[in-house]
């Protein structure tokens, strides 16, 4: 299992993302901010406060959103092939 240890807003709805496993790279979250618990994070100040939460092992907000650390390094995978 992977986990998030490190998060840095980039700007827009882009994370630099370090996991557990040496993988970093930029996840650009904007397509998935649809729903009743992403649509907040529409706001870009509310999506700069994200962090990373050591419990969960993944990037968290203060409304209780989050991601699946294995979701955002497919994501990240995604994007690098791009």
């Amino acid at each position: 299992m992977v986990h998030v240890t490190d998060v840095n807003y980039l700007g827009d709805y882009c994370l630099w993302l370090t996991f557990d496993n040496g993988t970093v790279g930029i996840v650009n979250l904007e397509p998935e901010l649809w729903g009743e618990i992403f649509l907040p994070l529409k706001d870009k100040t509310a999506f700069a406060s994200v962090r990373v939460d050591q419990e969960l092992g993944t990037v968290v907000w203060a409304n209780g959103a989050d991601f699946a650390p294995e979701f955002l390094l497919e994501r990240l995978q995604q994007e690098a092939v791009a």
